[in-house]
């Protein structure tokens, strides 16, 4: 019987499905190695009134999933994705009404706030593209101006879902491309500057989409690609890079993200592939790294205690590195996929060794004891 708990918040999609079950069955698999009881919920499972959640165990001798009745445990790891309104609205107040348990992350901001408090970093600063709030169509064609390639983002959102690229090519015709709200594809447009607003008109851009200065992240064979890196907290509680990975976006898309079809490739591969020479190589890496744990150590400073962050780089042709994004509920399968077992083993093993830590040291012997 393990001596610990720890609490794994998600959310249920449609159909009462979890969206990263395989990943908590993980956790249950190396948590119980660790003795560590991984116990899954969403605030649904939550009886308020008498502060018990109904969570769901798994089982490793059948190797099936159970329901157990328990106490809320006294340490979180917040795994919601929120898609939609609704969700977030839930989560806001399971945590309002559980302000004392720990968690072992705060929540982020999104990403035009993100880009602002990271600005304030006069390192970090050094790495962010130009970035701009969608305020308007007339401020939106001054930035175009200035840069070759634009992206329109959403301001909250994941996955590459309702992303934009626009890149000059004659002054006053552009090229439009992206993936629509469902990921889908959009067919590449030739389109002028006055007609961007119009093609996108029931996208809602104003205060709802940032505008990002475009990166050169195009490979010889057209597809784009970037580099995702995941930052850790350990189980002594010390920052570590875990692992970075290059992921290449499929053919006629604008974004890399393996749920949207991209594909993953080691770093070193990637970088070897643009950048010949091994010191060239080796610099990159290190300013990559270095600035990964930068944003890690300043994320935390800004929002509060964190374990896990992941990051997206690019890389431009000069080699200089750029962060695009954070990501406060990083995925882990770009490890797996390019053949890193031992790094993929040590992004699902780490949350639960800083839980424990976590435990041991700072909540206390007694708490989350069965």
């Amino acid at each position: 019987m393990s001596s610990y708990q720890l609490g794994v918040l998600a959310m249920y999609l449609p159909g009462k499905r979890l969206e990263e079950l395989s990943y908590f069955r993980k956790l249950s698999v190396y948590g119980k190695k660790l003795g560590l009881e991984v116990l899954v919920f969403t605030p649904d499972d939550l009886d308020h009134v008498k502060n018990r959640v109904q969570a769901l165990v798994y089982n490793h001798s059948s190797r099936r999933w159970m329901r157990k009745r328990t106490p809320v445990p006294a340490i979180i790891y917040d795994r919601c994705r929120y898609h939609g309104i609704e969700n977030y609205h839930k989560i806001s107040r399971f945590r309002a009404r559980n302000s004392k348990l720990r968690y072992l992350s705060r929540p982020l901001a999104n990403k035009w706030t993100m880009h602002q408090i990271l600005s304030e970093n006069a390192e970090i600063a050094k790495h962010l593209p130009a970035t701009i709030l969608y305020s308007g169509n007339k401020e939106f064609l001054k930035f175009l101006k200035k840069h070759r390639s634009v992206y329109l983002k959403p301001r909250s959102g994941t996955g590459g879902r309702g992303i934009v690229r626009l890149q000059n090519t004659t002054g006053s015709t552009f090229l439009m491309q992206g993936r629509d709200q469902g990921r889908r594809i959009i067919p590449t447009q030739k389109i002028n500057a006055q007609q961007i607003s119009t093609r996108l008109s029931t996208w809602r851009l104003i205060g709802r989409y940032i505008v990002q200065q475009g990166i050169p992240l195009t490979l010889k064979d057209g597809r784009v690609h970037d580099f995702r890196m995941l930052v850790q907290k350990d189980g002594s509680g010390e920052w570590q890079i875990t692992g970075c990975a290059g992921r290449v976006g499929p053919a006629h898309s604008v974004t890399s993200n393996l749920h949207g079809g991209g594909s993953a490739v080691p770093m070193d591969t990637l970088l070897r592939n643009r950048f010949p020479e091994k010191p060239k190589v080796d610099a990159i890496k290190e300013k990559a790294y270095t600035l990964g744990m930068d944003t890690a150590r300043f994320v935390e400073e800004k929002f509060g205690s964190q374990c896990e962050i992941g990051i997206d780089l690019a890389i431009d042709p000069k080699g200089k590195v750029w962060l695009l994004e954070v990501n406060p509920k990083p995925s882990r399968e770009v490890f797996y996929r390019i053949g890193e077992r031992r790094t993929y083993r040590n992004a699902i093993v780490r949350p639960l060794e800083y839980a424990l830590w976590l435990l041991k040291n700072e909540v206390g012997h007694t708490a989350g004891f069965l």
